[in-house]
């Protein structure tokens, strides 16, 4: 294997994009050496680069999504071997990022494929499932809602007949509140989203799909109340603009929780002490998501395996890691129900 790799580097702050070649990682205790053959795209990618987010140091890898082959094994690591197929999530590290061709992760963040999953798919998984978990199952001091997770002992349909609202139901982060929640039990799980993206949520667990296009926010609760009269004591706002933060906060009812994907905009004249409000930072990477993290890749492979953690369509971007930085532009515009997903090793 050579001792070089290519990598897309974000070469300053809010600076442009440019393909490079970095010295391949190596892995210490714990660690992992992956050979990328897939990274998925997420809009913290484009934020980072417009707002200069997160990042100090550069010339910079970005990228948080990442399938692949491992390639070498750190010292103590037992529960793999070189050859299999993967997927995790990166961090915002050069030698953990994911823009790139090799990446190094803790070992026991990882989770094998199973043969029903594709790199592709399975690069699709990792932020926005992390997102979906830590914000419902984490402790509430560490940016979590404190549900047990339906993976643990007990937590299957744990939660049966306890409504959700799920705001923003076809965006990645959604589609995975979405079947989360249908494994914890909740229902109905109600979700605002376009029309023709109605039959695939109800695939994922959606028992209700109320069209975003056809009932402004203003209108909301009342179609919720259509729907079910108890009170909703579980919203999450995986949109978590102003709007829908305030909309979503109103529809609360008191003793429920917020879970909010961005920084918290709700109206502090309108804020109460009986609901609360939970800001999800969606990486198990850091120490306070670390231990949702293990509990999740401990059990993620037979989900997928059975079809109960499900990835997000994919949509390939063409050449590369040349070519993230135009579907970035994409993305930025918007994107719905899919994932665009790029293929180190195809680059030029």
């Amino acid at each position: 294997m050579s001792a070089q790799q290519k990598s897309l580097l974000l070469l300053e702050k809010q600076g442009s994009f440019a393909v490079q070649n970095t010295d391949i990682p190596k892995p210490g205790p714990g660690e992992l050496l992956v050979e990328i053959h897939a990274t998925a795209l997420n809009p913290v990618d484009w934020k980072i680069q417009v707002y200069g987010y997160f990042i100090q140091d550069f010339p910079a890898v970005l990228g948080t999504d990442a399938a692949g082959v491992v390639k070498e094994l750190g010292e103590g690591v037992t529960s793999f071997a070189i050859g299999d197929k993967v997927l995790h999530q990166g961090y915002f590290t050069n030698r953990s990022a994911t823009f790139q061709q090799y990446t190094i992760v803790p070992a026991e963040i990882v989770a094998k494929i199973p043969p029903n999953v594709t790199f592709d798919q399975a690069s699709t998984i990792p932020l926005t499932l992390a997102t979906a978990s830590c914000g419902l199952y984490n402790t509430k001091p560490n940016g979590g809602a404190g549900f047990s997770a339906p993976w643990e002992e007990g937590g299957f349909g744990k939660y049966a007949g306890q409504p959700i609202l799920v705001i923003g139901g076809s965006s990645s982060v959604g589609q995975h509140v979405i079947q989360v929640a249908k494994l914890s039990g909740f229902s109905p799980i109600i979700t605002t989203a376009s029309a023709h993206n109605e039959a695939y949520l109800k695939s994922l667990g959606a028992t209700h799909v109320l069209d975003r296009n056809a009932i402004p926010l203003s209108s909301l609760s009342s179609a919720v109340k259509e729907i079910i009269q108890e009170p909703i004591k579980l919203v999450y706002d995986a949109i978590s603009d102003a709007d829908t933060q305030n909309t979503s906060y109103a529809i609360l009812a008191p003793g429920g929780k917020i879970v909010l994907v961005l920084p918290v905009a709700i109206d502090e004249s309108k804020r109460t002490e009986d609901k609360e409000i939970v800001n999800v930072f969606g990486n198990v990477h850091v120490p306070a998501q670390r231990a949702v993290g293990v509990s999740l890749y401990k059990n993620l492979t037979t989900l997928l395996e059975a079809g109960d953690i499900k990835p997000n369509n994919v949509e390939v971007v063409p050449n590369g890691l040349a070519g993230i930085p135009a579907a970035l532009e994409k993305l930025r515009a918007g994107v719905s129900a899919s994932k665009l997903v790029a293929r180190p090793l195809e680059t030029s």
